[in-house]
């Protein structure tokens, strides 16, 4: 199609320009004034005593109720033109161009450009209003503008004169890529250190991630993991990256590689590049935020190509010569330099990572098995927390374990969870009172509102609190009835369906299957089948609704055997198993349904203990047909088997398409599957491998600026429940997360980007708007200092940072244990006012899905070991001075924040046993048992701590046997 040229507006109007624009003028005055005139004189005004008669909706439609309603209608449309004129005077008269669109105008705003346009002329001639452009047509290019300072009144006119005999052309545009270098030595190029080098901050990497991702490279493949990027990619990057190449937004790819080859844009003095905004020179930007000006690169450059003529083939290829043996050599030395710090920066920053995009997407999904693990995950950190040291703290996982533990957090459906463990016991044990035999369920659909069990065949009449729908083919537990049953009622209940586990998600929710339902053997197909394999075995092995179940791994999972060894076993194949599965069914008992033996057993102690086999290896024709033999055992089977690879014998067959998602042709279902793919099976094993680590770490190093003694103007608490002192609160709705985002400004003192800042509170993504308003809330809301200045600002390298009269509960706590070691006279003293500042458990109490960033940060680890250390510490020094009571009272204070610290319970026995109190020290005792017997992540209690109970209170054992 081809381009519609600009026109220049006449310098001069004709005889016919004012006829026409005195007929406009004329047309003008009589649809503005003369319409309402005759309107107001024939009609009355827009809305008549008739339109206000309560009895118009139910009195018969005639010419006194058309005739009013009529005149209304032609206000309106009246009032509308009006708009439209008034617009279109504006937007002539201020000369802003294109006017604004009036909505629901129609055609009546082009008529009224036409006539204002029209009636303008008459007043000058250059003031005209650019004409609507019909949707389909293609705005018009604006001509390129060149400015020329400094020329005489003749080159003026001579250049005027060639303006108007020059063709305009269209301005080209451009972007900003960069070229991803080979390997220097071992070291490759990541996101992360190519978003330091170009966005001086590593951690804006998920920004050049979504602008590349799923697009086509040069070497034909695409970018689908953040962490594998490929020698030769060209990426395109944000508009504010430095040390980049500027090309033609249209370029391929392919061009774009050809013509920028090898050296990166800030070492090759023979490229292009951008430097930033506003920047005269070209200049490349070091780690540590340092300029260099490249020798052979001395000329200023503009930030965009503006020149109309390409460079002479001459000067390209002169351009393009490489330079001298040495230099190279030189710049290569300097380049590998620089990408070794990017390398060491990058890992000294991993502590302060948002939520890894790869690591966290598929963890954080598995929700229900994201409960389980951070529950095993708890009951091991208590053991770490029995044995840690004094001066250490428990050993904290890094890198990819660290953002799985944060996706588990983010992700973990602790209501859920509970809802289907309570819900499904509740069902058994009302079925087993009335003697009926549980029902088949082949599937489950857990959503926010309710749990739906897919019944088969149909059913009516479930026990309440269930309730029967689509004819008894569902029944459904509704949320806020499973959020009100008691699980002490059914603490001793069988779990009557332990095979259900996590097929995928749909729209609404989460859907699960039961193994057993099968009737036969399972087969999965498709791509991902480990993965599927892993992510079913994960959940089975760590589920609240399942009792004493046995999961067989065949061909992989050894490492899960580790996470949950009174489940899971590992074998390397089939033939390995197949025995002892025969066996165990030809010895099984039969009396009756095994879901009615089940229901009516004890959940320590149930029937029939169900087994699941998973097997990532094929089994043979022999294999599978043994497999489907002990599969269809029996009317129901407390067994499930589940086999990778095509099988003949399949009763089900799940396909995992490519794209992840889960289709199951026998029930009809097709979700997005639940996968645990080899990097997050990798994350999670070393997770759980931290947590086995018993020799703990130092506490944090880094220590803040001595603090000033007057009081802050801002005072963030988070040793107890979050407190934030400022001028005047804040809405109720807008708090929790205001201080979510001062409270991480606070405890990072270095300063944080507000890319990073964004990941942060909103690790499954925000807007930049909304994430910019939040931020100049809490910079109102905060206000200034005694000089002036914002508690919240951004410094000159971009980061937000608090001000220095900002200050929390936890920098002042450190500096008081500080001040302590130097101080033996004032110790106690300062001990004991460092504790005063504990008022609970940290940061309590937490939003659900808020502070996530806490497993991968120093602070909940270095917080809760050093509140221990200054309590014990502090009881030291007042039994020496046989001050026993006040011992008790700093052991209590600092179990406030370290309830599972076992050594101040150890601390708070002895201290107790120095009162010489009997009764108080029976009642410490009896405290503790309460505790570990109730413990949510169970596990009991040290065996340190129990031998101490026997040595100073011998008689707990003889005096909690009638109890038990």
């Amino acid at each position: 199609m081809p381009t519609r040229q600009p026109q220049r507006i006449a310098t001069r109007r004709t005889f016919g320009d004012v006829i026409i624009g005195l007929g406009a003028l004329l047309v003008l005055v009589a649809l503005v004034g003369g319409v309402p005139y005759a309107l107001l004189r024939l009609t009355g005004p827009p809305i008549g005593p008739a339109l206000l008669d309560i009895d118009l909706i139910t009195s018969q439609v005639g010419p006194s109720t058309l005739i009013p309603i009529l005149n209304l209608i032609l206000w309106i449309v009246w009032f509308r033109l009006l708009i439209c004129v008034a617009v279109e005077v504006y937007a002539g008269i201020r000369r802003i161009g294109m006017p604004a669109r009036v909505p629901l105008s129609g055609g009546t705003q082009a008529v009224a450009n036409r006539l204002v346009s029209a009636a303008l002329v008459l007043f000058t001639a250059s003031a005209a209003v650019i004409p609507l452009v019909r949707a389909q047509a293609p705005p018009p290019i604006k001509p390129n503008v060149t400015t020329v300072a400094a020329v005489t009144h003749q080159q003026s006119a001579a250049a005027a004169a060639a303006e108007q005999r020059q063709v305009l052309h269209e301005v080209r545009k451009a972007k900003k890529v960069y070229v991803v270098q080979p390997p220097h030595g071992r070291h490759h190029e990541s996101l992360w250190e190519i978003a330091e080098k170009c966005l001086g901050e590593g951690r804006r990497y998920p920004e050049i991630f979504k602008l590349n991702q799923h697009k086509e490279q040069p070497d034909g493949t695409r970018l689908h993991m953040a962490d594998l990027i490929r020698p030769g990619w060209v990426l395109d990057m944000p508009d504010d990256a430095v040390n980049v190449h500027i090309v033609p937004a249209g370029q391929p790819r392919t061009e774009t590689l050809d013509d920028h080859r090898g050296r990166p844009a800030e070492l090759d003095g023979s490229t292009r590049y951008d430097a930033g905004k506003g920047a005269g020179d070209a200049q490349a930007v070091t780690p540590r935020g340092e300029t260099e000006t490249p020798e052979k690169h001395k000329e200023p450059q503009k930030a965009l190509p503006e020149e109309k003529a390409e460079t002479p083939p001459a000067e390209r290829a002169e351009a393009a010569q490489e330079p001298p043996p040495e230099e190279r050599q030189a710049a290569d030395d300097r380049w590998a330099q620089l990408a070794e710090e990017d390398r060491a920066r990058a890992e000294r920053d991993a502590a302060e990572q948002g939520l890894h995009l790869d690591v966290g997407h598929y963890l954080a999904g598995m929700s229900l098995a994201a409960a389980g693990l951070l529950v095993l995950l708890g009951r091991r950190r208590r053991a770490q927390l029995w044995r840690r040291a004094f001066g250490r703290r428990i050993a904290r996982p890094r890198d990819d374990a660290a953002q799985a533990e944060v996706a588990l957090r983010l992700g973990a459906d602790a209501p859920g969870t509970r809802m289907l463990d309570i819900g499904l016991r509740v069902l058994g044990r009302a079925l087993a009172l009335r003697g009926r035999t549980p029902p088949t369920i082949y599937a489950a659909h857990l959503s926010a509102t309710s749990l739906d069990l897919w019944i088969h065949p149909p059913q009516e009449e479930p026990p309440a609190p269930w309730t029967a729908h689509d004819g008894g083919r569902v029944w459904r537990l509704a949320a806020h009835e499973g959020r009100m049953l008691d699980e002490h009622s059914v603490a001793d209940a069988a779990a009557p369906y332990p095979g259900l586990v996590s097929l995928g998600t749909d729209e609404s929710g989460r859907v699960l299957v039961d193994l057993e339902a099968a009737h036969g053997l399972i087969n999965i197909t498709g791509a991902n089948t480990t993965a599927a394999l892993a992510a079913l075995a994960v959940e089975l092995g760590t589920n609240r609704w399942s009792d004493r179940m046995h999961v067989t791994l065949v061909g992989f999972g050894d490492d899960l055997a580790a996470i949950a060894p009174e489940r899971i076993t590992c074998a390397g194949s089939l033939a390995e198993v197949l025995p002892e599965l025969e066996a165990r069914v030809r010895d099984q008992v039969r009396e009756g349904e095994v879901l009615t033996g089940r229901v009516n057993g004890r959940a320590a102690d149930p029937a029939w203990p169900p087994h699941y086999l998973l097997s990532a290896i094929a089994p043979s024709p022999e294999e599978a047909r043994r497999l489907a033999l002990l599969a269809r055992e029996g009317t129901r089977t407390a067994a499930g088997y589940v086999v990778a690879g095509d099988v003949e014998h399949a009763t089900w067959t799940w396909d995992i398409t490519e794209e992840g998602r889960a289709k199951v042709d026998a029930l009809g279902f097709e979700v997005n599957a639940q996968l645990l793919p080899r990097r997050q099976y990798a994350a999670l094993v070393e997770l759980f491998g931290t947590a086995e680590r018993f020799d703990g770490e130092p506490l944090s190093a880094e220590r803040e600026a001595p603090i000033e003694s007057r009081p802050p103007a801002v005072e963030v608490r988070i040793l107890g429940p979050i407190e934030i002192s400022a001028a005047e609160p804040l809405e109720e709705g807008r708090m929790a997360l205001a201080a979510e985002l001062i409270v991480y400004l606070s405890t990072h003192p270095g300063g944080v980007h507000p890319v990073v800042l964004g990941g942060v509170l909103w690790p499954r993504g925000v807007q930049t708007a909304v994430r910019d308003a939040t931020i100049e809330r809490v910079v109102n809301w905060l206000g200034t200092d005694s000089e002036g200045r914002p508690h919240l600002f951004t410094d000159r390298a971009g980061r937000l940072r608090l001000g220095p009269e900002v200050r929390t509960d936890w920098t002042l706590f450190r500096e008081l244990v500080r001040r302590s070691h130097g101080d033996a006279a004032g110790r106690a003293a300062l001990l004991d006012r460092a504790l005063g500042l504990v008022r609970g458990p940290l940061l309590s109490p937490r939003p659900r899905g808020r502070y996530a960033w806490l497993a991968d940060d120093d602070l909940e680890y270095d917080v809760t070991a050093e509140v221990a250390d200054a309590a014990h510490r502090l009881c030291e020094v007042r039994l020496a001075r046989g001050e026993a009571a006040e011992a008790v009272a700093a052991v209590r204070a600092g179990l406030l924040l370290a309830a599972d610290d076992e050594g101040l319970w150890r601390d708070l026995l002895r201290a107790t046993h120095a009162t010489g109190d009997t009764a108080r020290l029976r009642a410490v005792v009896d405290a503790l048992h309460r505790r570990a017997a109730s413990h949510p992540y169970g596990g009991g209690m040290a065996p340190e701590t129990e031998a101490l109970i026997d040595e100073l209170y011998p008689a707990w054992r003889i005096q909690s046997v009638p109890s038990a």
